[in-house]
């Protein structure tokens, strides 16, 4: 399979390993049409493709991903039908990562929010910089948390403390993460590579049919329970595309002002 073929997504397959990098450092990698569009397609070309082994996902700059690209949400109140597509897209990126039976690793470089957050925590394994900050801010833009956090939040922390962090946007720093099992592992950025690399050798070193099959095994639940909540919080989040409260806060953003909701 030839690589390369994304508009905001640099794919490398070198020696089995296909790292994956969001490509939009000037906006932090916040996620626009395109960017939306090219990881809906990446898992299922890295599921594939024979050649690789294991998927390596992280992001160019000093950011993972900063969410929602605004403009981007603008586009999509003013023309609702753009985030029906999305809305698809967004189960697609969701199904596509838990389908794909190469091990997904995360090397998160920095801030994780939005659908980043999401990308991050749907990876098998997660290395991230300590100096960075997780979160799912969707309500603060008057949206719900349809793309994936409802799934795996209280999968990874239970119901009370997920509930805590959708329903206020708030941020977790990366050790408080590890601390909780949100996350693997909260690592030095200067160790990040040297950590991501001696686990993806361990990986590719081992029994790769038995590690693959353990992956779909462990899955199993994950992907029942990802179609179950996923359809209705995705459906929920299209209606909140339509609502009063998601225009007043992106124009707030766009205009550098904090959202006041009436």
């Amino acid at each position: 399979m030839r690589w390369g073929k994304f508009e905001h997504i640099e794919a490398d397959l070198t020696d089995g390993v296909l790292t994956v990098t969001l490509n939009r450092p000037d906006r932090l990698n916040a996620v626009n049409r395109m960017l939306h569009n090219d990881l809906s397609r990446v898992f299922v070309d890295a599921g594939a493709d024979l050649d690789v082994e294991v998927v390596v996902l992280t992001g160019a700059g000093r950011a993972f991903c900063a969410g929602g690209d605004l403009e981007f949400l603008q586009h999509c109140i003013k023309n609702p039908p753009a985030f029906d597509e999305v809305a698809y897209e967004g189960k697609r990126i969701v199904y596509s990562m838990l389908d794909c039976e190469k091990p997904i690793v995360g090397r998160i470089n920095g801030h994780a929010v939005g659908l980043g957050a999401t990308l991050a925590l749907f990876c098998d394994i997660v290395f991230v910089a300590d100096h960075a900050k997780i979160s799912d801010p969707h309500v603060n833009v008057g949206l719900v948390a349809g793309d994936g956090g409802a799934v795996i939040w209280p999968q990874l922390i239970g119901y009370a403390r997920a509930k805590e962090y959708l329903m206020t946007g708030n941020a977790i720093m990366a050790k408080d993460a590890e601390r909780i099992g949100l996350i693997n592992y909260a690592v030095p950025l200067d160790e990040l590579d040297a950590r991501v690399n001696a686990f993806v050798a361990q990986l590719k070193n081992g029994a790769t049919a038995a590690i693959r099959a353990t992956k779909i095994s462990v899955n199993i639940g994950l992907k029942q329970l990802a179609h179950t909540v996923l359809e209705t919080s995705t459906a929920l989040e299209q209606l909140s595309n339509r609502s009063p409260e998601h225009r007043l806060a992106v124009e707030a953003m766009l205009r550098k002002e904090p959202p006041v909701y009436r």
